[in-house]
């Protein structure tokens, strides 16, 4: 392991970092916590744990609560700013980081229809996520150590079957439910596996740019993906399209991140949506039923 980089890992315990341990665990040497080992609003005890560990890259994909979090907003940004502001001030004991934002960052107020980086700051979130991630990328702006891959829609194993659509209308077509739309929408979905490609080159060498788009660059509305679905079981489902018409499209120009990836392929869709389905009917086991029923 002494060759390898040290890399901390903030949120490992995560939709997301659970994947990349899984999937990066034998290329670097991971330190991932649990909250209950480190504490990020405890400034001293962040600073502590830095002094003595000195990782030479931060991979920052921790988050306190959501747009689906029960926390007072008010909680949920001041909780997430010190935790950030908790790490890069003790720069000193690292070498650089990897930030993941999100496309919220550009204001979902507006349709973001294959938006641009350069187009970040035309609008301020006014929703606490997004102004949260929003706050953190003006920082970034004025240092030279830290990338943000903001995020559009990253789906996979280990994320939320509740609330996130792609697995949760996948795993009510197991239990012979309907797939539920609240409204259609286009959104830029990459494949877990996909982005953990993209994270690896990240880690590997250092972003051109401070500022990159992660997605695919084809937007694709809700009801085709459930009719993709669909096609992967012998009994289709009905689909429940709640309210008419479409939802503000969420997608993003990722000309950037392309131009720096080079050869980089994307899963196809069926693809990858073919490899979560047979995740799912694998471990059906693990898939709590009341729960789908209740949304």
């Amino acid at each position: 392991m002494k060759n390898k980089p040290r890399v901390l890992l903030l949120g490992g315990s995560g939709f997301i970092g659970r994947n990349i341990l899984e999937q990066l665990s034998t290329k670097y040497q991971f330190i991932s916590l649990p909250r209950s080992h480190l504490n990020l609003l405890n400034e001293a005890e962040v600073s502590k744990y830095f002094s003595k560990n000195r990782p030479s890259i931060v991979i920052y994909a921790v988050n306190i609560g959501g747009v689906r979090n029960n926390l007072e907003p008010k909680d949920m940004l001041a909780n997430n700013l010190r935790m950030f502001f908790n790490i890069v001030s003790n720069k000193k004991y690292f070498d650089r980081m990897i930030f993941l934002g999100s496309g919220a960052e550009y204001d979902k107020r507006n349709s973001l229809s294959k938006v641009r980086e350069k187009e970040f700051g035309k609008s301020v979130p006014i929703d606490t996520y997004g102004f949260y991630k929003y706050i953190c990328s003006r920082f970034i702006e004025e240092v030279d150590y830290i990338v943000n891959l903001r995020l559009f829609g990253i789906f996979g194993k280990y994320e939320d079957y509740n609330v996130r659509f792609i697995s949760n209308a996948i795993c009510k077509t197991i239990f012979n439910l309907p797939i539920t739309i609240n409204q259609n929408v286009f959104f830029d979905y990459v494949f877990i596996d996909d982005f953990i490609r993209m994270l690896d080159r990240f880690i590997r060498t250092p972003g051109k740019q401070k500022f990159y788009n992660v997605g695919s660059g084809k937007p694709i509305d809700l009801i085709s993906i459930s009719k993709k679905i669909n096609m992967l079981i012998k009994n289709r489902k009905k689909i429940v399209i709640k309210k008419r018409g479409l939802a503000k499209e969420y997608s993003c120009n990722n000309k950037l991140i392309m131009n720096e990836l080079k050869e980089f392929k994307f899963t196809p869709i069926d693809e990858s949506l073919s490899l979560l389905y047979n995740y799912y009917v694998k471990n059906k086991h693990l898939i709590n039923k009341k729960i789908l029923l209740d949304n």
